[in-house]
C-alpha cells in the first residue's frame, strides 16, 4: 500500500516522514538539498503551529523552514515508523 504524498507543511509535530519529491524550481531545490532535504531522507516535524516557520529534524540536524519552503517538500509518511 502506497501512502499519499503530503506537503511537509501539512504534518503535525511529532510526525515522521520521508522526502519523496520537490515541487519547486531549481534554486529552491538546490537550497533544500544543501540543508539535507533530498529524496529518501527521513524527517521529523518538531514544531508546526500552523503559522510561521516549521522546525524539523533532518539527518540529525534541526532546521527551521519557512512555510512556503515546507509546502514545496512532498513527503510520504507511515505513522512514525521510519528511523
Amino acid at each position: 500500500m502506497t501512502d499519499i504524498l503530503l506537503s511537509l507543511a501539512d504534518l503535525q509535530a511529532g510526525t515522521r516522514a520521508v522526502v519523496r519529491e520537490f515541487r519547486a524550481g531549481r534554486a529552491v531545490e538546490s537550497r533544500l538539498a544543501s540543508l539535507g532535504f533530498t529524496p529518501g531522507a527521513a524527517v521529523e516535524v518538531v514544531q508546526n503551529y500552523g503559522r510561521g516557520p516549521l522546525i524539523v529534524t533532518v539527518r540529525g540536524t534541526r532546521v527551521a523552514l519557512g512555510r512556503g519552503e515546507a509546502a514545496k517538500i512532498m513527503v510520504e509518511g507511515n505513522n512514525g515508523n521510519y528511523d
